[in-house]
């Protein structure tokens, strides 16, 4: 892994391509929390825009914040459909509608506690893999 030159308010040196692996995560937690498709969007870009060029610690976390929020926004939407179709038969239980709420709720924020888990591994210079919707990590990459 490459250093770049030291920063200039801590003085400390940070592995290239960190910068653009923190906002990679930033942008993913915004996606879930904030601004939840045009985070995704932001992130596309960058990913289609930088992924060939960019250093072994940008190009893991943007591989794998893509391929979270894909997985993410698919279970969502299959989930929405589900609902949907419970909807449309008629079921009006109130059992269901509290197992849809609490699965979501306990989904969406295990993702995001993911998600900090992988903003401050690029915070500190590490790569990381989510788990389960996450790509496996390039040879060259420290965790």
């Amino acid at each position: 892994m490459q250093i770049s030159a030291p920063d200039p308010v801590t003085q400390r040196y940070s592995p290239e391509g960190q910068s653009m692996a923190i906002l990679s995560e930033s942008l993913y937690i915004a996606n879930l929390l904030l601004i939840p498709l045009l985070g995704f969007i932001i992130l596309a870009i960058i990913f289609i825009r930088n992924h060939d060029s960019a250093p072994v610690l940008a190009r893991s976390h943007l591989e794998q914040t893509v391929s979270a929020s894909i997985w993410i926004g698919l279970i969502f939407f299959i989930a929405a459909l589900t609902v949907m179709m419970l909807n449309l038969v008629g079921v009006e239980d109130l059992t269901i509608w509290m197992t849809v709420i609490i699965v979501f709720t306990l989904f969406h924020a295990s993702m995001v506690l993911l998600g900090i888990i992988g903003l401050s591994k690029a915070l500190s210079g590490k790569c990381w893999s989510y788990p389960v919707v996450g790509k496996s990590l390039p040879e060259d990459c420290h965790q």
